[in-house]
């Protein structure tokens, strides 16, 4: 089995939550968003090295929360970078090692340890795991031209965390900068390689609304 990494990126602001405090610093259940995440990453697999990556400007913060909550899981902290892209990149140029690194959204918590499992054995298989959800609602094109429907058992709603071959996902983003990069699978596609799914989960809410945090609230 190949070593594991978990790069955890958060870097919100809050401000669909309508709060002063980052997203992922409010309390779900009594404990940061954040470090439910970690959590969800260590009791997985307590060898596996996780990576947070944090605005410069919150890391004395989070190291705070880490002292009042009495987090002892052990995590390397970096600082992010202009967009999503490099602060992901600066997270996995860290690795020196061989191994698997799972790139996730710091506000998605509720990972469950079946999901690690299958995302994890894809990526052993075939060097990239992508988790993807059902479309369950019916979907439709509106623009200036009109409108059409669209199949939606074609259209796959896509969820962190994304698993991938380490070196080769470091070398694949050591480029500039697009805006087509939103996020690890767009890279790993547009460079060619090909992707390889399994099956999220619809639990995995990512929390960006404040209905959103009375979902993680019961789902939890």
């Amino acid at each position: 089995m190949k070593k594991r990494f978990a790069v955890i990126v958060a870097g919100g602001k809050g401000l669909r939550m309508g709060n002063d405090i980052p997203k992922q610093f409010l309390e779900l259940h009594g404990k940061p968003i954040l470090m439910r995440s970690l959590e969800c990453f260590h009791n997985f697999d307590s060898a596996m090295e996780c990576i947070v990556v944090l605005p410069e400007s919150q890391i004395d913060y989070w190291k705070q929360l880490c002292t009042k909550h009495n987090c002892t899981i052990p995590h390397k902290i970096v600082s992010g970078g202009k967009e999503r892209f490099h602060s992901v990149f600066n997270g996995i140029r860290t690795i020196c090692e061989e191994g698997l690194v799972a790139v996730h959204d710091g506000v998605r918590p509720l990972i469950s340890h079946e999901m690690l499992r299958d995302g994890f054995a894809t990526a052993e298989q075939f060097g990239s795991a992508v988790p993807y959800i059902d479309s369950v609602d019916s979907l439709r094109i509106i623009d200036e031209t009109g409108t059409k429907p669209i199949n939606r058992a074609t259209v796959k709603r896509i969820q962190t965390p994304q698993i991938f071959d380490v070196k080769q996902l470091q070398e694949i983003m050591s480029v500039d900068f697009r805006p087509e990069f939103t996020d690890e699978a767009t890279v790993w596609e547009l460079s060619g390689k090909t992707l390889h799914f399994y099956k999220g989960d619809t639990k995995n809410i990512k929390i960006t609304t404040p209905d959103d945090l009375k979902i993680a609230d019961v789902l939890l």
